[in-house]
């Protein structure tokens, strides 16, 4: 017999259900109705349907979301957020048979398996559409998200619950809780049909049918996203549960309903992967949806459990693309473009060229020895490429159509935006501004990286937006962000051009939204040189905390360093323990700590970060793992040839049980695992008396 708690349960997750099922209806009966005059019910059934809904949010006010609300009124702006439970990550990219090989050997090497034992690729199209992750309750439809950043997406169930071919509802038998991954698209009749429809409306056609999916998916009314004709490709789940592996995961996508991409191809290497590859790239226009690729995937889930991810991907998938495409057109001009750590980079302005379905007017030149080495000058003709989401860059100068009174392009010594000298540092290609804080371009860059998607991540505060703030003296450092409410009463935002009441308050709720961040994401978002995302969650997994991580950084400069000594002071001359600690970390070594010991040496510097912390909560980082595993939060360093498995293959199963893998040994080292002919590392770990375990010692800890 059902419990009472359980009757409540269910009944609450089936007015969930419900109330997306109603949202859904009633939209495409709006659209039937009002958009196309061919009502398919009476009135007093559509009154019904909304008589439902309303009772369903009286009983449940929980359910009364902007979805719901904008039902027969006009649309509201923004989606709310959703926290993917397992992050859905990217992919690694491939683009020559040479590459295919190397990963296939990372793999055996990671695996640390001999040549003659074969290891199983699975081969699917890369479809060229938008991610979208589908949760499944009790067999039901009740989320569906968008990738996001991988770890936050965007809620657009209402949307999707308007795709015919996604079920709503799986057969019996499937977990209580399932998450299907996989791609909503548009396929290329429907989008040719699409657009010609748009065009004889008088409205802005869509350049491929990937921004036709992506754009149909992220309206804001889904009476809209109802008239798109729009599919769902499964491809995964979230969690791989009792398959063994991803062909059966496939297999299981089908018989539950979804639409799985064909053709595929699975066998143990040799040429099959490449030659799949070949035949698709060959026949891929007789496809009815676009593909950019093949997805290449360990086929074993053992092994992609073992095999784990690197910090934004997963080591046993990636994708082979297809050859860039190509397009030829003239260099009108040669901007450059100041970042926010001051490197100066050269950007061509083309005449626009459609490359791929896309109109292409700039392209990266990277550096001022890439000028050189290809002979590039302002009037060239030259070949031009996109390879997937990449910046377009420039192949070659077509020397042939060369005008004679063209000279060499002369790169400047000086930055554009402030006048200060522009220098390479030894060992670098770039030219650096030394303009500091005093480089307007630096400063509004910084700004637009402290906001972007994978920092604070802040909704309406664009790159367009933050300059008009710099350059109305409005915002000038982070924490004036959180200061803009007030700074913007006389006038009041809502009255500025281009701006309203809805669109004021939306900023100033988006705002107040991320005063709460996690401290990796705020260590990121700072901007230091050479601190990337996969950096900033190293230093905040070891750390734990800004409190701990401050101090800790601050440590080895508690004053400005004199000009010209601060490699020296940061290296810890006398053995400062602090930075030890810091180098030991794995993946950061001298020029790294260099970088972030140098940041916040700097006045300026410590007093933005104390201005922040008084608008801000940075929550503790969360280290991933089960929180049982007696490594759970300790500090482990692998030294020596281990046997049973390769040194990167331990470091991931450390990471995965919530460890932290350093590269050298300091005092605050838990365990040394020492394999064979171990050296220094394993000496200094005596010399600290940290525990040295042996291979078979360490796997018998962790229950291997």
């Amino acid at each position: 017999m059902i419990k009472k708690n359980q009757q409540d349960l269910l009944s609450a997750l089936d007015a969930k259900v419900r109330h997306a099922e109603l949202a859904a209806e009633i939209l495409r009966h709006d659209d039937l109705y009002h958009g196309q005059d061919a009502p398919e019910i009476t009135d007093a059934a559509y009154d019904g349907l909304r008589r439902e809904l309303e009772a369903l949010e009286a009983e449940y006010p929980a359910l009364t979301s902007e979805a719901s609300k904008k039902l027969g009124a006009a649309p509201a702006r923004g989606f709310s957020k959703v926290r993917h439970a397992v992050p859905m990550l990217s992919l690694s990219n491939l683009f020559t048979e040479e590459d295919l090989a190397d990963f296939r050997d990372r793999i055996r090497r990671f695996l640390n398996l001999p040549e003659t034992e074969p290891v199983d690729l699975l081969a699917e199209l890369k479809i060229d559409g938008l991610s979208c992750a589908l949760r499944y309750e009790k067999g039901r439809l009740v989320q569906a998200a968008t990738r996001g950043d991988g770890e936050e997406g965007e809620d657009i169930t209402a949307n999707v619950m308007t795709i015919a071919d996604v079920p709503k509802e799986l057969s019996a038998g499937v977990p209580d809780v399932l998450e299907v991954r996989g791609e909503i698209y548009i396929g290329k009749t429907d989008f040719l049909r699409l657009n010609a429809d748009l065009e004889r409306e008088g409205k802005k056609i869509f350049a491929n049918p990937r921004n036709a999916a992506a754009g149909s998916v992220r309206q804001l009314d889904s009476k809209i996203t109802a008239a798109r004709p729009l599919k769902f490709f499964g491809y995964a789940l979230a969690e791989p549960l009792h398959f063994e592996s991803q062909d059966s995961i496939r297999k299981a996508l089908a018989s539950w309903g979804f639409a799985v991409p064909e053709p595929h191809y699975v066998g143990f290497g040799g040429d099959g992967p490449i030659s799949f590859y070949k035949d698709i790239m060959a026949s891929r226009a007789a496809l009815d949806f676009d593909i950019d690729g093949i997805v290449y995937k360990v086929n074993r889930i053992d092994y992609q459990k073992r095999l784990g991810f690197v910090a934004r991907a997963p080591r046993w998938a990636a994708a082979h693309k297809f050859p860039a495409e190509q397009a030829i057109t003239r260099i009108n001009g040669i901007d450059i473009q100041v970042g926010r750590t001051g490197v100066l980079t050269p950007v061509a302005r083309l005449v626009p060229v459609n490359v791929g379905g896309v109109m292409v007017s700039n392209a990266t030149l990277h550096n001022e020895d890439e000028i050189a080495r290809k002979d590039i000058r302002i009037g060239d003709l030259v070949v031009i490429q996109r390879a997937g989401d990449v910046i377009p860059q420039i192949v070659g100068v077509i020397q042939d159509g060369r005008q004679s009174h063209l000279i060499p392009y002369e790169f400047p010594k000086t930055c554009p935006a402030c006048g200060s000298h522009a220098i390479r540092e030894e060992g670098e290609v770039a030219l650096r501004c030394t303009g500091g804080l005093i480089c307007p371009a630096q400063a509004v860059e910084r700004l637009k990286h402290f906001v972007s998607r994978l920092a604070f991540d802040i909704e309406g505060l664009g790159a367009k937006i933050i300059e008009e703030f710099w350059e109305k003296g409005i915002i000038k450092s982070p924490a004036d962000i959180f200061r803009l409410k007030d700074m913007v009463i006389n006038p009041p935002l809502a009255t500025w051009e281009g701006w309203g009441e809805k669109s004021a308050s939306n900023l100033f709720a988006a705002i107040e939204a991320r005063r709460t961040i996690a401290l990796n994401r705020f260590i990121y978002a700072l901007g230091i040189r050479q601190i990337g995302e996969a950096t900033a969650k190293k230093l905040a997994g070891y750390y734990g905390s800004w409190k701990n991580f401050r101090i800790a950084i601050e440590i080895p400069h508690p004053n400005p360093l004199p000009e010209g000594e601060g490699t020296s002071l940061a290296r810890g001359e006398g053995g400062n323990s602090a930075y030890q600690d810091l180098i030991s970390i794995e993946d950061i070594g001298p020029s790294v700590a260099d970088d972030l010991i140098g940041f916040f040496a700097e006045d300026h510097n410590r007093a933005i970060l104390n201005d922040l912390e008084q608008f801000l909560t940075i929550e503790p980082y969360i280290v991933q793992g089960n929180s049982d595993s007696p490594v759970f939060g300790k500090t482990v360093v692998f030294t020596g040839t281990l046997e049973t498995m390769s040194r990167a293959e331990a470091k991931s199963s450390a990471e995965n049980l919530g460890a932290k893998v350093a590269g050298s040994v300091s005092a605050k080292t838990d365990y040394v695992v020492a394999g064979a002919d171990a050296g220094s590392k394993l000496k200094k770990a005596r010399e600290l008396g940290v525990t040295v375990l042996t291979e078979e010692e360490w796997n018998a800890l962790v229950g291997s």
